[in-house]
């Protein structure tokens, strides 16, 4: 009876420690959307936490760490969301419609903030700008594979490659969400997807035999 009584407080600590980690983690987020990187300090995010500050510490080592899990948490679960939705995507009009629903999520949510708090704070701290950049390494990753399936079904899959169409949408798309949440105004950004989407209509009805017969068979 004691070793199972052991294990049961073993137990409940480990799910503890698990909560706790990830109220932190929670909390970070909304210290980073809230006061910025400058004003997310351990005292300030335990408050939100409702734990003793100590325990930052003692679960991530420094603020900066909990800070990058929060990025890190952040990002997972929208690229979970981005790939769900732009997975079923079949054409270039699906995957810009999918594209525009994602950005009003985002902005809605405040998750670039995150993002953008972290970078901010990489000019301040030395080895945090290698930490940012190296998780945005799955996003154009995921990038490059979404744009270059919807690519291959249209008349311009040999002339653009898809990993510089990659590059440029996460730089795009991060812009536009920071544009858009510095001036409080979606709709310039909104009228870009609009014109994308205008012209993914007519590659999409072109296709590949739009193309001359050496692109064409290139392209398939």
């Amino acid at each position: 009876m004691a070793r199972s009584g052991a294990r049961r407080t073993v137990g409940a600590v480990g799910t503890k420690s698990t909560e706790t980690r990830a109220a932190l983690v929670e909390a970070a987020i909304d210290a980073l959307q809230d006061v910025g990187f400058a004003g997310a300090s351990a005292r300030d995010i335990a408050r939100r936490a409702d734990c003793n500050q100590s325990l930052v510490f003692y679960h991530f080592g420094s603020v900066t760490d909990l800070l990058l899990a929060a990025l890190d948490d952040v990002s997972a679960r929208r690229l979970t969301a981005y790939q769900d939705v732009v997975g079923a995507a079949g054409t270039l009009v699906e995957l810009i419609d999918s594209s525009r629903a994602i950005f009003e999520q985002d902005l809605d949510a405040g998750h670039v903030a995150v993002l953008v708090e972290m970078i901010t704070g990489a000019q301040s701290v030395p080895g945090l700008g290698a930490q940012v950049s190296a998780r945005l390494a799955p996003w154009r990753e995921f990038a490059e594979t979404a744009i270059g399936g919807a690519l291959a079904r249209s008349p311009v899959a040999a002339l653009v490659p898809a990993h510089e169409v990659a590059h440029a949408v996460v730089a795009g798309f991060l812009g536009l969400e920071l544009l858009a949440t510095l001036d409080g105004d979606r709709s310039a950004a909104l009228a870009l997807f609009d014109r994308a989407r205008t012209i993914a209509s007519l590659l999409d009805l072109l296709g590949p035999a739009a193309l001359p017969a050496g692109l064409a068979g290139r392209s398939s």
